[in-house]
């Protein structure tokens, strides 16, 4: 009777162990699963330095990361977290500075080509405004250098301003422009894709008005330098007297909105489409000579078109003999 007792506590203990022996084996780190229908990979989910990990393993022999968005080569959800906490927002950190830095960044991703069109604007385009601008102005400019001056350093402002601005960008095609134009290229009306004349049209307005504020914003800026360093000049030597009158700073200002407005805003945002389309049929270095003999002739008509518009709203008005 003993030994019946004994057998049947032993088939009791028999399943106990079993469940124990299970319970056991699912509590486990990592956990698999079948292999996913999408995916055609398993599932493993288990914890790494501390946090839950998610991989998707199998596949070109590693992990998809979550930074990558690629596919292949190897990482893992939980670093790419990491890394992101860890590392600061660039424009948290330094504000203004720092939206400038990502937005110059974005650009340079969308077109390499980017940074060599800015020193372009810069050095040959600015230099070829400012013989435009001496070249429409009795005795090449050389009785007028305070205005000649003037127009140099807001075309430095406004040119950097307007390539930013018309520089598409990664995010490019997720933004829209607000209100009435939000169905119009966001970079400029040449930009590529499935858009009607009066979308296209649309963002000419939108950028000519954006223009516009900022050349009012760069000529009330530039002019005001220019006419503080005349007077700075005054003051050292007492002598000194102006071949012209000082331009009017809040006339000069709107002179260079109405230039920005429509004269520049046209200009680059054609001249931008025919670097598009440039850039797709002609090989590096023949792409990288017309856009230098394109912005220089862009920048000697912008300087011819601003000198005669300044003449004729009387911003600058030359002295008479």
């Amino acid at each position: 009777m003993a030994a019946a007792a004994q057998l049947r506590l032993s088939s009791l203990r028999k399943p106990h162990s079993a469940l124990s022996d299970h319970r056991r084996a699912s509590i486990n780190p990592s956990i698999s699963f079948p292999y996913s229908k999408t995916l055609n990979q398993p599932l493993s989910f288990g914890p790494k330095n501390g946090r839950p990990h998610l991989s998707f393993s199998g596949g070109n022999g590693g992990n998809f990361s979550g930074r990558g968005g690629g596919g292949g080569g190897s990482g893992d959800w939980s670093q790419g977290d990491e890394n992101e906490e860890s590392k600061p927002s660039v424009v948290e950190g330094f504000g203004l500075l720092g939206m400038f830095l990502n937005g110059w960044r974005s650009r340079v991703a969308a077109d390499p080509q980017f940074p060599f069109k800015v020193l372009m604007e810069e050095v040959v385009g600015v230099s070829s405004c400012v013989l435009g601008d001496m070249a429409s102005r009795p005795n090449f400019g050389l009785n007028e250098l305070d205005f000649v001056f003037s127009t140099l350093v807001v075309g430095c402002i406004l040119n950097f301003t307007l390539m930013y601005l018309l520089a598409p960008s990664l995010s490019a095609t997720a933004a829209t422009l607000p209100s009435i134009f939000a169905s119009c290229p966001a970079s400029h009306m040449f930009e590529p894709g499935s858009f009607g004349l009066m979308s296209r049209l649309g963002t000419f307005v939108y950028k000519g008005a954006v223009f516009a504020g900022v050349g009012f914003a760069a000529g009330l800026a530039g002019t005001a330098l220019s006419n503080g360093l005349i007077k700075l000049r005054k003051k050292m030597d007492p002598n000194f007297e102006t071949p012209n009158k000082p331009p009017p700073t809040l006339l000069n200002a709107v002179t260079w909105a109405m230039h920005m407005g429509f004269s520049s805003n046209l200009r680059y945002q054609t001249l931008n489409g025919v670097e598009y389309v440039l850039g797709k049929g002609l090989p590096p270095l023949a792409f990288k000579s017309s856009v230098v003999v394109l912005r220089c002739l862009n920048n000697v008509l912008g300087g011819v078109t601003f000198v005669l518009l300044a003449r004729l709203t009387g911003s600058q008005t030359a002295a008479e003999k």
